[in-house]
């Protein structure tokens, strides 16, 4: 059952992330910590954190939310997990790095634990409807 919910949860984070780091914050980000933005993006990087961060979200938020038959579950346990793990990274570079802005770490927060909450309850709901 890991790697169906795994498959679903790639897919629906791909669509939601590419969206918001696409569209939506695009500018945000650049207007915000342009200076230390790389010219192009270290795709193998950023592939590894997707990789492991769905992994995450399938042992510890999707898979007992399926176990225990609650979205409720995914939707909380989601949140909780998009928000430490993102935590980690804004936190750390709001401690260490020269002026990392506070808005950022903000907004990211928030985004994590949006983005995870998502991704976790729409792949409950498709799992669901396909009998997983």
């Amino acid at each position: 059952m890991f790697i169906k919910l795994y498959a679903i949860a790639l897919l629906v984070f791909f669509a939601i992330d590419m969206i918001w780091l696409g569209l939506v914050a695009k500018d945000f980000y650049r207007a915000q910590i342009g200076t230390l933005l790389k010219p192009d993006v270290n795709w193998a990087a950023a592939i590894i954190f997707y990789l492991i961060f769905i992994a995450g979200l399938v042992v510890f938020v999707i898979s007992p939310a399926m176990e225990k038959g609650s979205w409720i579950h995914a939707l909380l346990f989601g949140a909780l997990f998009g928000f430490v793990c993102y935590a980690t990274y804004d936190l750390t570079n709001l401690a260490v790095a020269k002026d990392w802005p506070l808005l950022v770490t903000i907004v990211d927060l928030a985004w994590g634990a949006v983005l995870a909450a998502s991704v976790s309850v729409v792949t409950y709901f498709i799992a669901s409807k396909i009998g997983l």
